[in-house]
């Protein structure tokens, strides 16, 4: 891609009557971020790990992630005040390091979508068989069944206006993390009642490490938090959609990494004292399969446990058509001013929506569910291979735009200038 054709200004759309809508809000936007990180599905499966790494002291892990992401959000925050792109990566980093590091971060972010929009509809299949098998409707359910009709669910979603698709994002976590909280608010009342059902209390050994725990236990148990947060930037890809998005798309990425960081910390400290502090809790916790499921059946009935379950479906198809409506963007962002812009660059003049961009994201995505599905990957390794790709590229993306967001960051103001290699003045374009 040249430098003379890139993507023009940062904060201008496409030409007239082939760009992108604005017109979301504040709410509408850090949808998107909450959406991603699906923080009911994280909280379903993340804490297992960490817990077979240092025992008790899981909550210290959530910890150190939160202070570790809220350090690697800065950079997004600090170039979202002055770039307002759908592509997001592919903006700031061009913009501080270059059109080939723009390009390169922005094609990591998109596989990281597209892989996190496979994962996640796996993942929706996955819990709603769990979901079905509780409440005895068919103990039998394949996966993939229920995966797919969580894919045509995101179509119809995805191509549709995004504002309707934002807020039905904030709507499931919302039914979802509300029955993660009821469910914590029992486990709490039992505690310091006396009534758990195998003695656990409240205690401050869930944030001492057990005698003998290495340091690189922590940092590994830690990275499970961290990428408990995974599409915390989603909000960016709506910077061309956003009122006012120079205010809100920060807002959005800081309130979502704050949100989700002190709800991830009080329930895994929760689902710890649920479990007990003790050898045996600190057992049951690493070796359960649905911690949270779990915890609700001992602490509330089957009932909640399968409530939980369809709240963890509802969460991962949530992070499913929040990764495909970004990945989506980012795609109509790399596609602009190329010869696939045509194709992959235009929106549709009845919902707004990049269409073509769409029709890629959920192909490769369910494309790659069923491929699996026809190799007879497990459900858990269904979303365990495509999750695992998407991180892998999130990090390179987010290694990038804290390098280029560094180099930039010298000042509080754009066009600062100060001699030396280190600092440059804000470009207008990043290309």
């Amino acid at each position: 891609m040249s430098t003379s054709q890139g993507v023009g200004s940062a904060d201008a759309p496409a030409a007239a009557g082939t760009g992108l809508r604005r017109e979301l809000r504040f709410w509408e936007a850090i949808a998107l971020s909450i959406g991603i990180m699906a923080p009911t599905a994280a909280m379903a499966l993340n804490g297992t790990a960490p817990a077979g790494l240092i025992g008790r002291a899981v909550p210290l892990a959530f910890i150190f992630a939160t202070i570790g992401v809220l350090l690697v959000s800065y950079a997004f925050i600090r170039l979202s005040r002055y770039f307002s792109h759908a592509g997001s990566v592919f903006a700031f980093s061009g913009v501080t390091l270059g059109p080939q590091a723009g390009f390169f971060a922005g094609w990591a972010l998109l596989g990281t979508y597209i892989a996190f929009c496979c994962a996640s509809t796996a993942e929706a299949g996955t819990f709603g068989v769990a979901f079905l098998s509780g409440i005895n409707v068919d103990k039998s359910a394949d996966y993939f069944v229920i995966a797919v009709i969580a894919a045509v669910l995101i179509t119809l979603l995805a191509f549709g206006d995004i504002r309707i698709a934002t807020r039905s994002l904030l709507g499931m976590e919302g039914i979802s993390v509300t029955l993660i909280v009821i469910v914590m608010v029992v486990i709490v009342v039992k505690l310091i009642a006396g009534t758990a059902p195998h003695g656990q209390t409240i205690t401050l050994n869930a944030f001492k490490l057990p005698s003998g725990t290495s340091v690189s236990a922590v940092a590994s148990a830690a990275v499970f938090g961290f990428l408990s947060f995974a599409g915390f930037e989603g909000a960016a890809a709506l910077g061309e959609e956003t009122n006012n998005p120079r205010r809100e798309i920060p807002r959005a990425i800081r309130n979502a990494v704050l949100g989700c960081g002190v709800f991830y910390i009080l329930c895994i400290l929760v689902q710890t004292w649920g479990f007990g502090t003790g050898a045996a809790g600190v057992k049951a916790f690493s070796g359960s399969a649905a911690p949270l499921g779990d915890l609700a059946h001992s602490y509330v009935g089957s009932g909640m446990a399968d409530a939980i379950n369809f709240g963890a479906t509802i969460s991962a198809f949530a992070s499913g058509l929040a990764a495909t409506a970004a990945g989506a963007r980012i795609l109509f962002a790399l596609s602009r001013h190329t010869p696939v812009e045509r194709w992959f660059g235009r929106t549709t003049t009845r919902t707004g929506a990049p269409a073509g961009a769409l029709v890629v994201v959920l192909l490769i995505g369910v494309g790659a569910i069923a491929a699996q599905r026809i190799a007879g990957v497990s459900a858990v390794n269904a979303f365990f291979y495509p999750g695992t790709i998407g991180v892998l590229s999130l990090l390179v993306a987010y290694i990038v735009t804290n390098v280029g967001g560094r180099s930039a960051t010298c000042s509080s103001r754009p066009g600062a200038r100060r001699s030396g290699r280190s600092c440059s003045r804000w470009p207008r374009s990043p290309f």
